[in-house]
């Protein structure tokens, strides 16, 4: 077992009661919600970035000025960015999401990494959109919960795996060539840990992870965070299958995934993303069969149509879960790509009073 205390032994105490009582909702897609904002450029840059970079001097960083090469840059579609531009749109859809019966919402800090940010020159940003991130999400979740103080709401602090692989090449032609590193990772992840727990994060999510040596690389740098607290938060760990093949990016199955990543003793362990519910549910049911924590599925809602649009309805979707909660595969369930907060009440509704999946040890007690 782990050494170290928790950090916020009270909310987590909470957050193992709720587990042992029922199966928990985490919350929906945060860019699908935000794409209905229809938000344009300036939205994005709001006062602080008018000029398409960080107008904010801060000690020796880069003083832009004509000619820098940064001026004008493009920001729309830094979805992190809004965090510190446009926060009262990721609130409200944080809030649209608890109100739907989520207990537990993601922080929007996906692409809040130097790897992601540094494609609009902003990687100097990722402490500040983590820590913004959890502070939105810290602010929402207290507030609903104070309306039903029996039924607290947990704030997930999102690591997102980055743009680049550190086991893949991307050049087809050098299969050796790599554009990061484990230690580049790892220094980027411990940027963005740091700011979600100074934030208020409850737990740490590594997820929609494609390339297992970049969750490594992310659960080395949290475990580093935690060591120079004396103290740590409860690690979520969630993977994505890319294709029927039945494997990560990285060519593990559901089963080589789980062993290599169970070392970081995480809280729960799952897949999001890639798929949808009915194409995840072998994979989901492998996992239930190994892991000895809780098991999580947050799938797209359906797969994308010709047009990169899911169709899949929220009692579509909802009905599928279902059956996954009552053939005992789930702890924690919710939405990826393209499910709003429709699909996360009738996601809600449906595995309400269903009996989450018992942990392994808790089996072998009953026996």
């Amino acid at each position: 077992m782990h050494a170290l205390p928790w950090l916020h032994p009270e909310r987590v105490a909470k957050l193992l009661r709720a587990l042992e009582q029922r199966i928990l909702v985490i919350d929906g897609a945060m860019g699908t919600m935000i794409q209905r904002h229809g938000l344009e450029e300036d939205d994005y840059r709001g006062q602080r970035f008018a000029q398409g970079y960080d107008s904010l001097p801060a000690g020796d960083r880069h003083v832009h000025g004509p000619g820098c090469g940064h001026a004008g840059h493009d920001l729309k579609g830094n979805n992190d960015l809004l965090l510190l531009t446009r926060p009262e749109i990721i609130a409200g859809i944080h809030t649209a999401y608890l109100e739907a019966g989520a207990d537990l919402v993601e922080t929007n800090t996906f692409n809040a990494t130097s790897v992601s940010q540094a494609d609009y020159h902003l990687q100097h940003l990722v402490y500040e959109l983590n820590k913004a991130g959890a502070q939105v999400a810290r602010q929402c979740c207290d507030a609903v919960e104070a309306t039903t103080p029996d039924r607290p709401r947990f704030v997930i602090g999102v690591l997102g795996p980055t743009s680049r692989t550190a086991s893949i090449s991307p050049n087809v032609n050098d299969p050796g060539f790599r554009n990061t590193s484990f230690d580049e990772l790892r220094t980027t992840y411990r940027e963005a840990i740091d700011g979600l727990i100074d934030g208020g994060a409850d737990t740490l999510m590594v997820e929609t992870i494609f390339d297992t040596l970049n969750a490594k690389a992310a659960l080395f740098a949290i475990e580093e965070a935690f060591d120079a607290r004396g103290a740590r938060l409860p690690v979520m760990i969630s993977g994505t299958i890319t294709d029927a093949s039945g494997r990560t990016l990285s060519g593990q199955t559901a089963e080589a995934f789980y062993a290599s990543v169970a070392h970081g003793q995480p809280l729960s362990i799952g897949f999001n993303c890639a798929l949808g519910a009915t194409d995840m549910r072998p994979h989901v049911e492998t996992l239930a069969q190994v892991s000895s924590g809780y098991v999580s599925a947050h799938p797209n809602a359906g797969l994308p149509n010709a047009f990169g649009e899911y169709d899949e309805t929220p009692e579509e979707m909802a009905a599928t879960l279902k059956e996954f909660a009552t053939s005992g595969l789930l702890n924690l369930v919710g939405g990826c790509c393209g499910t709003t907060p429709a699909h996360i009440k009738a996601i809600a509704e449906a595995v309400a009073g269903v009996p989450p999946r018992a942990l392994p040890q808790a089996q072998e007690q009953a026996a």
